[in-house]
């Protein structure tokens, strides 16, 4: 069953995404944070295995655990929340590393569900930049945005792009879908 106040926000790394977030956090709207550079942070501040570049089924656990947090965490709250990514991103990513799909992963994409319409950044060769947790080529970035769109829709949600242009005009569309601020 799809929840209703929950909003996924996914897309290639590089397309503006955590920006647009942190513009609708200002908004006042909740906001839950992306699971894969949370990971990485850690993982990377503890000498961790579980890296894209070291243990990448370990990374896709970790991501999972963390977005499982994050939507129990938004369970507590009310009105509209909004996920920089969800657990059908790690579905996407197993998938675009080639890896298996593990079941419990099936499992938890079917009962940790999220509004119906995901919102999808498109990627934006213009503004994709790389830093230290963005390791991707621009080829990588949009190999992942198009496996987003694909696992998305595998699991019945409906893709909505977001146009490009300035933040405050993205943040607009998305909360004028939203709603609830």
């Amino acid at each position: 069953m799809f929840t209703d106040r929950f909003h996924v926000i996914t897309g290639g790394p590089g397309s503006g995404k955590s920006t647009l977030i942190d513009h609708l956090r200002g908004q006042g709207f909740t906001c839950l944070p992306e699971a894969g550079r949370g990971v990485i942070r850690d993982q990377a501040a503890i000498g961790g295995a579980g890296l894209p570049s070291g243990d990448a089924g370990l990374f896709a656990e970790l991501m999972l655990s963390w977005d499982l947090r994050s939507h129990r965490e938004a369970r507590e709250g009310d009105g509209p929340a909004v996920f920089d990514r969800g657990v059908v991103d790690t579905i996407a990513y197993l998938r675009l590393s080639g890896r298996p799909v593990p079941e419990h992963l099936h499992r938890a994409a079917d009962a940790f569900r999220y509004n119906r319409r995901v919102f999808v950044a498109p990627h934006w060769p213009e503004i994709y930049r790389r830093d230290t947790e963005r390791r991707q080529s621009a080829a990588e970035a949009e190999r992942t945005y198009l496996a987003c769109l694909a696992a998305y829709a595998d699991y019945g949600y409906e893709p909505v792009e977001i146009p490009r242009g300035g933040v405050a005009e993205r943040a607009g569309f998305v909360a004028g879908l939203i709603g609830g601020r």
